[in-house]
Order: C-alpha cells, then sequence, then structure tokens
C-alpha cells in the first residue's frame, strides 16, 4: 500500500483542486487521499493551504477545478449543510463555540440537522465518555471555560454531527501541553471507534505520532506524501517541521 492511497477503497478523493480567494490561488491543484478508518494529517506553514483545503472539502470554499469526491460520490460544490448531511463533519480552528450558550447547548447545535432524539441522546452520552470534564460543565456558559475544555467542547460539537469523517483544524492551538496529550488521546480513540479523520495540525511532532499517513503542504501543492512513520525521519520534514538541524 502506497502513500497515495493505492490498495485501498478511497473514502475521501481530491483530485487536482484548484481554489482561490477573490484573484488569489490558494490551492494549485492538490490531490489526495483518505482511506476509511485512517488518521490523515496535514502538514505545512502558516499560509500553506492547509485550512483551505478543509474549507474546500467541506463546501466554505468551492474549488474553481478539479473534483472532490465522498465515498464515491462527486461533492465538488455541494452546500455545507448538505456535506454535513453526507457525514463530513468540521472542529474548526478556533473553536467557533457560542460563547453564552451552555456546553450542551453548543454540542445539541452540532446536531441541529437530525431528528433521531433517541440517537442524539446516545451521542451526548458518547462525547461525555470521551470528555468527562465536559460532562462536568455540561451546563456551563461556553466562553468561562479554559482552552482545553472550548477544545473538547469543539470536538464534542462535530462528533454530535455522527460523522464518517471529522475534518479537525489545529486542534492543539493555544493549548497547555498537558491538554495537548489528552486531546490527542481522545483524537486516537475516536478514529478506533471507527471515525476517519483528516488532521491539520502546527505540532508536526504529534500530529505523525498518531496518523496513519500524511502530506506535506507548501504555498498551495503537496510537495511530499508518505506513511507517517516515514515523515518522521524524512530529513526534510525534520528540519522544516520537528525543528531539528
Amino acid at each position: 500500500m502506497n502513500a497515495n492511497g493505492d490498495g485501498a477503497a478511497k473514502f475521501l478523493e481530491l483530485r487536482d483542486v484548484h481554489t482561490y480567494y477573490g484573484s488569489i490561488q490558494a490551492l494549485k491543484g492538490i490531490s489526495l487521499d483518505v482511506r476509511e478508518g485512517e488518521i490523515v494529517t496535514l502538514l505545512g506553514a502558516n499560509g500553506a493551504g492547509k485550512t483551505t483545503t478543509l474549507r474546500s472539502i467541506n463546501g466554505l470554499n468551492r474549488p474553481r477545478q478539479g473534483s472532490i469526491r465522498f465515498q464515491g460520490r462527486d461533492i465538488t460544490g455541494t452546500a455545507p449543510h448538505e456535506i454535513v448531511k453526507r457525514g463530513i463533519a468540521q472542529s474548526p480552528e478556533g473553536r467557533r463555540l457560542f460563547p453564552r450558550m451552555t456546553v450542551v447547548e453548543n454540542l445539541e447545535m452540532g446536531a441541529f440537522q437530525r431528528k433521531d432524539r433517541s440517537g442524539i441522546r446516545e451521542d451526548m452520552d458518547r462525547v461525555f465518555d470521551l470528555f468527562p470534564r465536559l460532562q462536568e460543565r455540561r451546563n456551563q456558559k461556553a466562553g468561562t471555560m479554559s482552552g482545553g475544555e472550548q477544545q473538547m467542547c469543539a470536538i464534542g460539537r462535530a462528533l454530535m454531527a455522527r460523522p464518517k469523517l471529522l475534518l479537525l483544524d489545529e486542534p492543539s492551538l493555544g493549548l497547555a501541553p498537558i491538554f495537548v496529550e489528552r486531546i490527542f488521546e481522545i483524537v486516537s480513540t475516536i478514529n478506533e471507534q471507527g471515525t476517519s479523520i483528516l488532521l491539520v495540525e502546527q505540532n508536526a511532532l504529534m500530529a505523525l505520532d498518531h496518523a496513519h499517513r500524511g502530506y506535506v503542504m507548501e504555498t498551495g501543492k503537496i510537495v511530499l506524501a508518505d506513511d507517517a512513520a516515514a515523515l518522521k525521519t524524512n530529513e526534510q520534514v525534520r528540519k522544516t517541521y520537528l525543528g531539528e538541524g
């Protein structure tokens, strides 16, 4: 099985995707895959196009060229709420919670398109199992919690959509080291429970420790793709992203 995702069914497939902000081209023909059951990480410096890649997948930025397929269906340019219905949810960079709403109310917002009340209750219980601290703070206003607790709530809210694919944008940003380790342990648990994950993360070492495969982006292009273990030993990755040399 190689780093391009051959040898297994392609769950998410981006091919030659070009995305712009006005006249500025942010993605310059990127191609990547996520296989079912994988954690795939996207590494790169600020401005490399990582968040734009997620926004192209979740429908917030429509590519001008190229295709995005999920479970064999073309979702290029599909509306964001339809993409959530199809099974892709995102925990965004900066968390973006509703600060004056309680933890429970924020979690319920993640399930706003669902009608299966018993299933919603089950998923709320699952979130509280994953994040016991949220259970303790269930009636607390989200804006009064610590950064780590807010990150847990943001991931929990995305899980309330019962996604098949979870997009995580910088889950460790601004968190104390103890929270970073906890968040990544939970990311691995979510994956083990059957959710595929595409992870954008500034902490390259932590990301590669938990991912199966990775892609490295520079100025809107994929410049490296390999198994996570191989990327950890790659000289260019070690120098640029792991702070060595």
